[in-house]
């Protein structure tokens, strides 16, 4: 836990050294691990559900973080604690978006900073550095690793452009931001470097401000003509003035724009390190390995609540007492692939296998200070936390006829759990696991327009350290694991696409903890069960008008057995829609989005009063959140081909909703304006 960590101005050094290098090789492609091929018809042989926001989508939608761009997602539901999505809550396919049991991965590699060891929240890619996300579902999924119940999500970084494009915006809040993006390419087309800055400042919707930079480095060249290497850097920071406790009901209806929280920090920083190795061996063989490192400190800083007076004032009342709980994670690991045309058996089609090793360890201390110590004081808990994991996996798609694919594949997962808690006399427990987790996907052709396509697979999330070894003591967790099956069925021609997607997730055993009911803290939550269906159609209407839209169903997602049995899994919307009507002539292109989610509860008891857990003020807030729409304006107009103007207008009718709970209420943004413009040198 004392690798050195990166800062601005040696990764600044970096850079420049990168620019100004002469590089010597034949091609500028940059490699990276992506969950769909860029080519032509990669959709089309995914045996599953698949999802892309293009980089022109992320043109006219100008969000704020990954999670604004996500939620125009069939299937995807986000609870919003703050604008920026510091801290990641989404959900996918009726799973709690207040766990996480959705694998997320940046260039495919895992971003989350704890897969095993937990606290996997902590760490969102910041939306100023990617290009595209893609968002893959089913039995495809399997390829990348746990937590991919509910599917994966790639963020694709963007590869600086030669030349200078600076970039910014200011809006609502005080908001204020700057992105710079610098290319280069060498004389002979051969080799490229380039680097994303983004500095953002704000004083936050309801005062909770924020302070960030994100620094984004990448540099490629062929090695030979078929053999190509990448390096990414990067480094995020991130002080942000949040907590978990939200407002009181009472100033909740009455639109308080207060800070509930005044004086908690969250303070987040991140360095990373990936380097990406792609080798043709020969025609129809591909080898990708990707080695990386990253390392995140989140320092949380909170005030201690005197609940009585809280309870009397109608909103939270702080005494003098601090705590600092800070946590540290460490990752390292390897990703290897190789892709394999071949025929197999007389069979034509292509296998894909790999390997991949991590590590990652976490140190957890807990500050106790007081508001004159200004984060200072004693350390009264020390724990670290530490996961090895080893995978193997192999597929092969049969392309039984021209119109028939057939895909069986197999993923084996080791991993290796251990805590020790230092202030305990080095107490230490471990506890390992083994998951086997077959699958099976195929597709077929009816005709131009239409691909009937399904799977069938087990998928898996690790119990995390927290869980699986409470109390030092091995609790026996089993792993969450998921039956999971889909069919569906999509296709396009020049003026329409659409796909409508049946599916089922049945958990063996779904382990809940205090994020989404307090009373299941640490324990096997028991069986339960997820159908639902999703709708996605989009059509070009003419004279420059279009629309894109989704409509995500989910008449069950509930416990089966135990004491909540038939109750709903937490912040599960039984319906979420989004409407995008899209209009574009010449340079401009405008587009009103609208998006409906539909109630939820904020904890498996069910209860409709929105309150603490035990009735009061105190826990985890649970309670009935009604439903809601949010109507965003955006519109971009290239004034020339190197100047471009652009502005939002969020939240168009001003809805007053609940977008989460926690320790109080979180409201939804209210509306809010943005203008921004982009110059290319």
């Amino acid at each position: 836990m004392n690798t050195p960590r990166l800062t601005m101005k040696p990764l600044f050094s970096a850079v420049l050294v990168a620019l100004s290098a002469q590089v010597y090789a034949e091609s500028t492609e940059l490699p990276r691990i992506n969950i769909i091929a860029d080519s032509e018809g990669a959709t089309e042989l995914q045996p599953g559900s698949v999802a892309i926001v293009t980089a022109e989508q992320l043109e006219v939608l100008q969000p704020l973080s990954t999670e604004d761009a996500l939620k125009g997602v069939a299937g995807i539901n986000i609870k919003g604690e703050e604008e920026t999505a510091i801290v990641a809550n989404i959900g996918m396919r009726g799973l709690s978006a207040a766990e996480q049991k959705t694998l997320i991965l940046e260039d495919g590699v895992p971003v989350a900073p704890g897969l095993f060891i937990g606290n996997g929240r902590y760490y969102n890619p910041r939306i100023q550095h990617i290009e595209s996300i893609e968002v893959l579902k089913g039995a495809s999924s399997l390829r990348y690793g746990p937590s991919t119940i509910g599917g994966v999500i790639n963020y694709k970084s963007k590869t600086p452009e030669e030349g200078l494009q600076l970039s910014g915006r200011v809006g609502s809040f005080g908001l204020r931001e700057g992105t710079v993006e610098a290319g280069v390419v060498s004389e002979d087309g051969s080799g490229q470097a380039g680097v994303i800055y983004t500095k953002a400042k704000s004083d936050g919707f309801q005062d909770k401000d924020y302070d960030m930079e994100d620094l984004m480095i990448k540099v490629g060249m062929e090695l030979s003509h078929d053999q190509r290497i990448g390096l990414k850097i990067g480094h995020y920071k991130n002080d942000a003035n949040i907590s978990y406790r939200g407002l009181f009901y009472d100033d909740y209806q009455a639109r308080a724009s207060y800070n509930p929280a005044p004086d908690d920090y969250f303070l987040t920083e991140r360095s990373s390190l990936d380097v990406n190795h792609e080798w043709d061996i020969r025609e129809g063989a591909t080898l990708k390995t990707v080695a990386y490192w990253s390392e995140v400190s989140r320092d949380y800083w909170r005030y201690s609540v005197d609940t009585p007076a809280s309870e009397a004032a109608g909103r939270w009342v702080y005494t003098d007492d601090l705590t600092g709980n800070n946590r540290s994670f460490d990752r390292t690991g390897i990703d290897s692939r190789l892709t394999l045309q071949n025929t197999m058996f007389d069979i034509p089609g292509e296998a894909e296998m790999g390997i991949r090793y991590f590590s990652e360890e976490s140190d957890d201390t807990r500050i106790r200070a007081t508001r004159s110590q200004d984060r200072t004081g004693t350390n009264d808990r020390h724990r670290q936390d530490s996961a090895n994991s080893a995978a193997v996996f192999a597929q092969n798609r049969f392309d039984i006829t021209e119109r028939l694919s057939v895909t069986p594949g197999v993923r084996v997962e080791y991993y290796e759990q251990k805590q020790t808690v230092l202030t305990d006399e080095n107490a230490s427990e471990s506890t390992d696991n083994t998951e086997v987790l077959p699958g099976l996907g195929a597709t077929y052709q009816v005709n131009e327009i239409a691909q009937v396509f399904g799977s069938a697979y087990r998928a898996f999330s690790p119990a995390t350290n927290a869980a699986a070894l409470d109390g030092l003591v091995d609790q026996q967790l089993d792993a969450e694991e998921s039956q999971n099956l889909e069919i569906g069925v999509r296709g396009q021609n020049d003026r329409m696409r659409y796909e409508v997607v049946a599916f089922q997730m049945d958990f063996s055993n779904q382990i809940v903890d205090g994020n989404s009911d307090p009373n299941l803290s640490l324990q096997n939550g028991g069986e339960t069960m997820h159908r639902g269906v999703e709708m996605v159609f989009g059509m070009d209407l003419g004279a420059g008008f279009s629309i894109d839209s989704n409509v995500t169903y989910i008449p069950t997602s509930k416990f089966v057995g135990g004491e909540y049995d038939g109750n709903r899994i937490s912040y599960s919307p039984e319906m979420m829609a989004n409407l995008q009507l899209n209009y574009q002539k010449g340079s401009l292109k405008t587009m009103l989005a609208v998006q409906y989610t539909g109630s939820q509860y904020g904890s498996s008891d069910n209860k409709k009063e929105i309150s603490g857990t035990d009735g009061g003020i105190g826990g985890i807030w649970g309670g009935e959140l009604d439903a809601y729409t949010v109507l965003d304006l955006h519109v971009v107009y290239a004034v020339k081909p190197d100047f471009t103007v652009y502005g939002s207008v969020k939240n168009l009718s001003d809805e007053h909703y609940i977008a989460g709970l926690r320790q109080g209420i979180y409201a939804g943004p209210e509306r809010s304006f943005e203008l921004g413009a982009k110059y290319k040198f």
